[in-house]
C-alpha cells in the first residue's frame, strides 16, 4: 500500500529568514494523522535567508539528519564542533543525553534549502555525537545510495536506529529498485523533481507512506533527487 501526500498539503511557516515545510507535526504545527512513520518523526524542508539561522538551542535523544540542497549551512555545537555543510554532505548529529547547536547560512547572498530530518532512536540515553560525510554527484546518479546507516555501511553516517536513508538522482533513463524486507516499511521524499514510485507519480515535495510492498521502484525521472528511508 503506497499513501501519497502532496507537497501543498505539508505544514507551512514563514518567518521571512526562514520559509518551512513540515511534512510532519512540528512546532505550532500539528497534524494527528502525520504526527511520525515509524521512527521518522521531522521532515522539514527549510530556506534559510542569506545572512540568517538557527540561534544556539538545545536537542535530546534524537537523530538529526541535515541534506543540504543549495547553499552552505554553518554549524557550530557544545560538543566544539564547527563545520560548514554543502551540496553532497550529509550530518549526523545524535543529541542524545543533550547537545546544543546552532545553525547558520554561511552566505551573504544565497538561501540555503536544506533538510532536516529527525529519526527516534533505539533508546534514551546515547552519548552526544556528530558526523559528516561527503557524497560525490556520480555515486547519486542513477543508484539509491545509502548515506545513513545503523552500522555505517558502505560510508555511511551512522545512526542509533534499525533505519536506513538511501538517496539517488534520476533522469528519464534512469531506474532504481528496493526490496523491502518482510514486515519493513518504507517512507519516500521527493526532494526536486519527479518520479514514478511504483507507477505513481510524485513532485517535488511529496511524500509517499509505503507498508506490505516487497518492491519499490523509481522511475521517469525529471531532474529527481529522491531520499528512501528503509524503517522498522
Amino acid at each position: 500500500m503506497i499513501q501519497v501526500r502532496k507537497s501543498e498539503d505539508r505544514g507551512h511557516a514563514n518567518h521571512g529568514w526562514l520559509d518551512s515545510y513540515h511534512s510532519f507535526s512540528f512546532a505550532d504545527y500539528h497534524d494527528p494523522a502525520h504526527v511520525q512513520f515509524s521512527v521518522l518523526r521531522v521532515i522539514n524542508e527549510d530556506r534559510v535567508a542569506p545572512g540568517a539561522g538557527f540561534p544556539t538551542h538545545g536537542h535530546r535523544d534524537m537523530e538529526i539528519v541535515s541534506y543540504v540542497l543549495e547553499g552552505a549551512l554553518e554549524h557550530k555545537d557544545s560538543l566544539g564542533t564547527g563545520s560548514v555543510i554543502r551540496p553532497g554532505d550529509v550530518q549526523r548529529m545524535s543529541a542524545g543525553t543533550g547537545m546544543r547547536h546552532s545553525e547558520y547560512n554561511a552566505s551573504k547572498s544565497e538561501l540555503v534549502h536544506f533538510l532536516q530530518i529527525w529519526i527516534l532512536p533505539d533508546h534514551a540515553g546515547h552519548a552526544p555525537g556528530y558526523e559528516q560525510k561527503h557524497f560525490a554527484p556520480g555515486e547519486l546518479d542513477g543508484q539509491l545510495r545509502v548515506v545513513a546507516s545503523p552500522d555505517g555501511r558502505n560510508g555511511s553516517v551512522t545512526i542509533h536506529q534499525d533505519a536506513l536513508l538511501y538517496t539517488a538522482k534520476l533522469d528519464d533513463t534512469m531506474n532504481v529498485s528496493h526490496a523491502l524486507a518482510g514486515g519493513r516499511r518504507a517512507y519516500v521524499h521527493v526532494a526536486r523533481g519527479g518520479v514514478a514510485l511504483n507507477g505513481t507519480p510524485l513532485a517535488a515535495g511529496d511524500g509517499a507512506r509505503i507498508e506490505n510492498e516487497t518492491q519499490l521502484r523509481l522511475d521517469q525521472g525529471r531532474e529527481a533527487e529522491v531520499l528512501v528511508f528503509d524503517l522498522p
